[in-house]
């Protein structure tokens, strides 16, 4: 992107809880009180326990052809389930995915991108290594999942252009900001934005953009250099200006474009905006469903919920103990744990097992909660008992139907 964006539990057997810390405890156990209610989950007009994986055969057929490269899958691996297009990841994270993007610019890629016809289009932005800590405008936009980042790239014609486009939703609409474009050689794009404006879906008319283009000279321009361009035209690495920082490029920042994203991609972004979650996930599902059972597995880590097809509530208490919120961390020897931080350092633990039952489905009896702060621990008597069907895993995503037929998705934090 060439955008700032206008550039764009354990518990202590000899220590008794303080009668604050009882209160607590006495509380989460009422049914009625709001003020731990559980926020009702976005449904998307899904019956919970019913997933329809007819879809049209055309969108599978325009879905099946993407491909990538070993190479261009560990960056992928690398950048997916990373929130904030960067924003949240890891010093780990980061280093992963730079050696991934090093490898890439090493193969080359296409020669001469900025002359091929493949550059041309519109890329969604995945990835960018600062997020966060550039202006204002970019660490409200680039930064937020709920919102699309593109960048559209038109240099064959008349008026050559690189525009760089905000999606708020499709119900609201978008900001764009245009820039003027050249090449200056096989890599590089010089660019000077001169126009922006909000086109709200609800308005006839657009908004312009209150900055002044014309009057900051120098400060509007920009170059973009192409340092990878897949021969399928599906990925993009560029980085931007190294010599100086403006208003419209952060100093030395990478960017990971893609025409096309890969089913768990659209699953995360469907999950972050809010719209079309079941749609993606009947996508991921029906690619899938080939694969034998016996290599269904849960896997040992701890996993985060991110979306529940959950259509009402209880009460906060049962939420929790219903694995509605918070995450699971699975455990060798079948042990399993649901955690919830709850505020100013409680925790709800509640410890159970799980026992295979046939290729996908696995029995769970969870029979040991608590509130716990620190070394101390309230147990709170409550057992759960469910079948746990699990649809879809691999070591980044999880797709689950659980307690009362709800679908769940997890990601593996840890």
């Amino acid at each position: 992107m060439a955008v700032e964006l206008a550039k764009l539990g354990l518990r202590s057997s000899s220590s008794r809880p303080s009668s604050a810390f009882t209160a607590i405890a006495s509380t989460l156990r009422r049914d009625n009180h709001r003020l731990f209610r559980f926020p009702k989950l976005r449904d998307d007009g899904y019956r919970a326990g019913k997933l329809s994986i007819f879809r049209s055969a055309a969108l599978v057929d325009d879905r099946e052809h993407i491909s990538f490269t070993e190479s261009e899958n560990e960056l992928i691996e690398a950048i997916l389930g990373i929130q904030g297009r960067g924003r949240s990841a890891s010093p780990e994270q980061l280093q992963a995915v730079e050696k991934a993007v090093q490898a890439l610019e090493a193969q080359k890629g296409v020669p001469d991108p900025t002359s091929s016809s493949v550059i041309e289009g519109c890329w969604q932005l995945i990835f960018t290594t600062r997020p966060g800590t550039a202006s204002p405008i970019q660490r409200t936009f680039v930064g937020v999942d709920f919102f699309s980042v593109f960048q559209d790239v038109y240099l064959r014609t008349n008026d050559p252009r690189v525009s760089n486009i905000v999606r708020f939703s499709e119900a609201i609409g978008e900001l764009k900001v245009e820039a003027a474009a050249s090449i200056k050689d096989g890599k590089r794009i010089l660019f000077r934005f001169d126009k922006a404006a909000f086109c709200f879906g609800f308005l006839p008319f657009k908004v312009p953009y209150p900055v002044p283009f014309r009057l900051l000279g120098d400060e509007a321009k920009g170059w973009l250099d192409t340092t990878y361009l897949s021969y399928s035209g599906n990925i993009r690495i560029s980085r931007g200006n190294k010599n100086k920082r403006n208003l419209y490029i952060v100093q030395g920042t990478t960017f990971v474009l893609q025409k096309n994203t890969e089913p768990r991609q659209r699953l995360l972004s469907a999950i972050s905006t809010g719209s079309k979650v079941t749609e993606a996930i009947d996508e991921l599902l029906s690619l899938n469903q080939n694969l034998g059972k016996e290599s269904l597995e849960l896997l040992e880590g701890k996993w985060k919920l991110i979306w529940s097809s959950q259509t009402e509530t209880d009460s906060w208490l049962d939420n929790a103990a219903n694995g509605l919120m918070g995450s699971q961390i699975v455990k060798k020897n079948g042990q399993l744990k649901l955690l919830v931080d709850i505020l100013l350092g409680f925790k709800f633990s509640m410890d159970g097992t799980f026992t295979k039952s046939d290729g996908k489905n696995y029995e769970v009896i969870m029979d040991d909660a608590a509130i716990i702060f620190g070394q101390f621990g309230l147990p709170m008597g409550m057992e759960r008992k469910f079948t746990l069907e699990l649809l879809y895993s691999d070591d980044k995503i999880r797709i689950t139907r659980g307690y009362k037929k709800i679908l769940f998705v997890h990601v593996l934090v840890d």
